[in-house]
């Protein structure tokens, strides 16, 4: 069983910055992070595979760094410049298939989220 368990979130200013971890039980997994805003859809944020590529959605780019320590097994959130949109719980996932941000219902394994709320 592979599990996954998050920390970092938390209540910010817009403007500022939070460095979401999460920590996994077995590595060589491809891994990406996702959130879901009240009444809103799950959306993917980010993407990394087990070689190192990532992939980001058009609405993090350029503020939000998705990182990966191999040694410690931890996946990493780097968000910068967050604003009052950014404000959900935010998932870790994980699957041995490439599935990128588009195919989050596949993923066959979740953390339990933390929250990140983001006040103007």
């Amino acid at each position: 069983r592979v599990e996954l368990v998050e920390s970092g979130g938390g209540s910010v200013q817009a403007g500022e910055s939070l460095t979401l971890s999460c920590k996994f039980s077995t590595f060589g997994l491809n891994r990406a992070w996702f959130r879901q805003a009240p009444d809103k859809e799950r959306e993917g944020v980010a993407a990394i595979e087990s070689a190192g590529q990532s992939t980001y959605a058009e609405s993090v780019k350029g503020r939000f760094t998705v990182s990966k320590d191999t040694d410690k097994k931890i996946l990493y959130l780097q968000m910068d410049n967050l604003k009052p949109e950014d404000t959900a719980m935010y998932y870790c996932a994980a699957d041995p298939r490439k599935l990128g941000l588009s195919r989050g219902n596949e993923y066959q394994h979740w953390g339990q989220g933390t929250q990140v709320t983001v006040s103007s």
